[in-house]
């Protein structure tokens, strides 16, 4: 299949790095299996953005999950998105909610969460979480659920 048909622009030209926050670099494509419910996970080990009182260099695991709807973000064009943060300046939980709400925008999934495992700094690791689930649905239970039970799975240090 011809990726011009699927109106993929990224994937297998020349990558081009914004140098600031781009929403605009995100793509689709068509989920084949629109009817079944299952995860998909992206985890970017090597994502940056500055702090945006001091400009230092902030650095992350970011960890997205979703349940796809019609729709799902093409993973170069996601990479090329989370790049796009290495040098906007927003808190931690800003990065997380804006990265969420972007996917949202994009693909409207069924369900989404995006948690970020930011690296200490000054003696403090700060874990934001973020979810979504289509409202008036069993996603939007499944939203609350997960939030309301949440538990830091892969952090490094479990409160138990």
């Amino acid at each position: 299949m011809d990726r011009k048909d699927e109106g993929l622009h990224a994937l297998g030209r020349t990558t081009r790095y914004a140098t600031d926050y781009a929403p605009e670099v995100l793509e689709t494509f068509d989920n084949k299996h629109p009817g079944n419910d299952y995860w998909v996970q992206f985890n970017c080990p090597e994502f940056t953005s500055l702090c945006p009182i001091t400009g230092q260099p902030d650095f992350a695991e970011i960890c997205i999950r979703y349940i796809p709807g019609a729709k799902m973000v093409e993973s170069k064009s996601l990479k090329l998105y989370l790049f796009s943060f290495r040098n906007h300046g927003d808190f931690h939980e800003d990065c997380i909610n804006i990265i969420m709400k972007d996917l949202v925008r994009l693909m409207q999934p069924k369900y989404i969460e995006v948690v970020g495992y930011f690296t200490p700094r000054g003696g403090i690791s700060i874990y934001p979480f973020a979810n979504f689930g289509q409202p008036g649905t069993k996603y939007a239970q499944l939203a609350e659920h997960r939030l309301m039970n949440y538990q830091m799975d892969g952090a490094p240090l479990r409160a138990k």
